[in-house]
């Protein structure tokens, strides 16, 4: 069972921008082979954060508004939303270890 949100306008405010946890929103596209390899990376940070960070999906060709509003100018792109405003960002497929690391969900703090 996913643990992944399908974002849309008519839910983003409540599952984002009211949201009392962060929300990792994955901005992607059905035909971009980059997000279907980023895709199973994401269920499992969705899977392994769940209770701490909720974990949703733009889909940007049914959506292009909020892809719009974030400024995602190319796919995939992963926001971290605290709060409701954008406080980490990173593009393009990579590990799932970069990925947390760029976006600050690493389980462990590599210095004090």
């Amino acid at each position: 069972m996913s643990n992944v949100i399908t974002l849309t306008e008519s839910n983003y405010q409540d599952e984002v921008v009211e949201s009392g946890i962060p929300v990792l929103v994955d901005y992607w596209a059905p035909w971009c082979g980059p997000c279907r390899v980023v895709s199973p990376v994401v269920e499992e940070i969705a899977a392994e954060h769940g209770g701490a960070i909720k974990v949703g999906k733009v889909n940007v060709d049914d959506q292009p508004e909020l892809a719009s509003r974030a400024e995602v100018f190319s796919i995939p792109t992963l926001i971290l939303y605290r709060d409701g405003e954008p406080a980490a960002r990173t593009a393009g497929a990579q590990p799932k270890a970069a990925l947390e690391v760029s976006l600050g969900l690493g389980t462990t703090a590599q210095s004090a």
